[in-house]
């Protein structure tokens, strides 16, 4: 009956997380935690659920005209090399977890409601800024197995170089490529059998909703206050229970 608990958590996770852009790989990893799966076994998964539903979000938000180049590529000329470098020196055991949790905090601060201010007015992007972001994020998305987004769109709309729904497009791409990128780099064997099948359907189809419902501005504020309950529970777990 887990297995189905499990699948059901994954949907809402997936579907919350694309409808802002991200692939949800925190939120998979705070379940996962929860129910106490073997990090070994989850790793190489959450990047293939990260392309996937990273992917489907980036889609649906670039049709509905949230996407600027400009705004994206600086990021992506530093993260995919450095996620692929992050992802061959991952972090392992207790260090791991506690900088995991420290990360959960980001998205419990986005579901929440707790972000940036939007600029009125767009500011252009710093190109040299830019780099040495996407530098530091795609390395901490390599060794701590995430595809980044939980860090690159709270800066984008702090800096005032892209709007909510922008720095979701923005997100979207950049997650698919660095969780790629790091897929390539992970050295961890890939386990695949009928539960992580059923897990990974479940996650899709949450996402594949979730980022159709997100580019239209679907409400979710009592469900995101669970789900950051739910995040809340695995970063404390992680943090002083590992």
């Amino acid at each position: 009956m887990e297995l189905y608990y499990i699948a059901f958590v994954l949907f809402v996770v997936g579907f919350l997380y694309a409808s802002v852009g991200h692939g949800g790989a925190s939120g998979y990893i705070a379940v996962f935690s929860i129910f106490s799966i073997p990090v070994a076994q989850y790793k190489p998964l959450i990047l293939m659920l990260n392309m996937l539903v990273a992917s489907t979000g980036f889609i649906q938000f670039r049709r509905a005209g949230y996407f600027r180049w400009s705004t994206c590529w600086p990021f992506l000329i530093t993260s995919i090399p450095t996620a692929f470098l992050g992802a061959r020196y991952a972090l392992e055991g207790k260090v791991y977890f506690i900088l995991l949790g420290l990360a959960l905090i980001l998205p419990i601060i986005r579901l929440l409601g707790i972000t940036p201010k939007e600029h009125p007015e767009r500011k252009t992007v710093n190109i040299t800024l830019a780099l040495f972001i996407g530098a530091i994020i795609g390395l901490l998305s390599g060794m701590l197995h995430i595809g980044g987004g939980i860090f690159l769109s709270p800066l984008l709309i702090l800096l005032g170089w892209a709007n909510a729904k922008e720095a979701a497009a923005t997100s979207a791409i950049f997650i698919t490529l660095n969780s790629f990128s790091g897929l390539l780099g992970n050295t961890t064997p890939i386990y695949i059998d009928t539960s992580f099948a059923i897990w990974f359907c479940a996650a899709a189809a949450g996402g594949f909703t979730g980022a159709y419902f997100g580019s239209a501005r679907f409400p979710m504020a009592t469900v995101r206050s669970l789900l950051s309950a739910v995040l809340l529970i695995a970063c404390c777990k992680l943090l002083f229970f590992i």
